[in-house]
């Protein structure tokens, strides 16, 4: 049933509400003050609120306001004495959804409730299907970053600062640390939500098809080009163009995108006029971008166009603290996936999380918890099952595999310790849970 929260101080106006509401079958809640009203809503979590402006304690304005934090997607309306329109007009602007005065006509605020409503179950409708295509929201990107470090704190506030902006930004940061989450991110944050968020992998496309990729082509251009196709400028206009590894990006490229940034306009391959373009411009790199100009791998004149806002992804060995957290919620996501039921880790296992470097970052990350989940069948993980390790012990490798043909008898012999050593030490790593230390201990070796 549809609960709707009357949020009223005059008893008497909480009765004609209520009564007018349950005969339209809505079910209502009815309280005399702020405090209690933010109470309710977390507590009922009600379809629609209406709030009388004047309130006794934290007024009307306040209680919109900590209500929108609770949920943005609440529909309220305010009530409000015809004096004190104004008060309502501002709190429209403010996110409330409408307002009528009081005394009110019956079938006007039957109305606007109904409308109230209707939006309110569109929105809950469109946030399903996208959760049910997989899109993500932005609630969901910040809990995939994760965590309460400084760090991701640090990197969240950054971002609530440029998202408002148009301003280029470059995202540093290693394979796995989530640039491209960050990245949509921004854009969903941004005023270009609305629009188009177009990534493309700069190291992923030939260097004969980048030009064409990011600019398009007109029919005839080149052979093969047997139909007009548009850039990704174009797909991503009034959008955010997304540019991964730029540093990947070719010296003729390089020189065209300058041009694009500056002059605001693009022309296909084989075209002939200018197209103008409106494009929010993200770009990330592994390395910082400077080392790539001294090295004399990226245009000067480029990286001082893109660098207006750096943001530096830490890596996740160094923010720790944030593995606990993000453990727990990669290892939801797998239950629902495999639909198990695993409760949380053993200490041991913890701690091969803690003491683990995680190369690959986050993205390794999930896919160990998510590796591990599908394997184990105890209440409790005991044994994390990293991305690389082997389920099944390999054969050993022939002499000539381990070295080539015409080896020396001492370079044989060297190889064939360390291989051996490599295989004792994992073994033995999997017996104690990935737990170097114990492991150590056993091989009477250093940690």
């Amino acid at each position: 049933m549809t609960k709707i929260l009357i949020v009223e101080d005059n008893e008497d106006m909480q009765h004609i509400l209520s009564n007018l509401l349950h005969e339209e079958g809505y079910e209502t809640i009815a309280v005399l003050d702020g405090e209690s009203a933010l109470k309710e809503v977390k507590k009922n979590d009600p379809n629609l609120v209406l709030l009388d402006i004047k309130l006794p304690g934290m007024d009307g304005m306040k209680v919109l306001n900590e209500m929108q934090k609770i949920d943005k997607d609440l529909q309220i309306i305010m009530l409000t004495a015809y004096g004190d329109i104004k008060d309502a007009v501002n709190a429209m602007k403010l996110g409330a959804y409408d307002y009528i005065t009081k005394p009110f006509n019956n079938d006007e605020l039957l109305l606007i409730i109904s409308k109230a409503l209707q939006t309110h179950y569109l929105t809950r409708e469109v946030k399903h299907l996208r959760k049910k295509l997989g899109e993500k929201t932005a609630e969901d990107i910040v809990l995939e970053l994760g965590g309460e470090s400084t760090k991701v704190k640090q990197v969240l506030e950054y971002i609530n600062i440029v998202c408002p902006t148009n301003v280029s930004v470059i995202l540093r940061g290693e394979s796995g640390t989530g640039k491209e989450l960050i990245a949509q991110l921004i854009h969903m944050k941004s005023q270009r939500r609305e629009r188009a968020f177009v990534a493309i992998d700069c190291g992923a496309i030939p260097e004969t098809l980048v030009e064409s990729e990011l600019f398009g082509y007109e029919k005839g251009a080149f052979t093969g080009a047997d139909h007009q196709k548009e850039g990704k400028f174009e797909l991503a206009q009034e959008g955010t163009l997304f540019l991964d590894e730029i540093t990947n990006l070719p010296e003729a490229a390089q020189t065209k995108l300058l041009r694009v940034l500056q002059e605001k306009k693009v022309q296909r391959l084989g075209g002939k006029k200018d197209i103008k373009v409106d494009v929010r411009i993200v770009v990330a790199t592994n390395i910082p971008l400077f080392n790539a100009v001294k090295k004399g791998k990226f245009r000067e004149d480029l990286f001082y166009r893109l660098n207006e806002f750096e943001i530096i992804i830490p890596t996740l060995r160094e923010r720790k603290e944030d593995i606990p957290i993000l453990a727990k919620r990669f290892l939801d996501e797998a239950n629902n996936e495999f639909g198990k039921n695993i409760k949380g880790f053993t200490p041991q296992a913890m701690e091969s999380l803690l003491t683990y470097r995680w190369p690959g970052n986050v993205r390794e990350f999930k896919n160990a918890i998510r590796k591990t989940a599908l394997l184990t069948n105890s209440k409790n993980i005991d044994r994390i099952y990293f991305p690389n390790d082997d389920l099944n012990t390999p054969e050993k490798p022939e002499f000539n595999e381990v070295s080539g043909e015409g080896s020396s008898l001492h370079d044989l012999v060297r190889d064939t310790t360390n291989e051996m050593e490599r295989d004792i030490i994992i073994k033995t790593l999997s017996k104690v849970g990935g737990n170097k230390s114990k492991a150590a201990r056993l091989l009477k070796i250093d940690r």
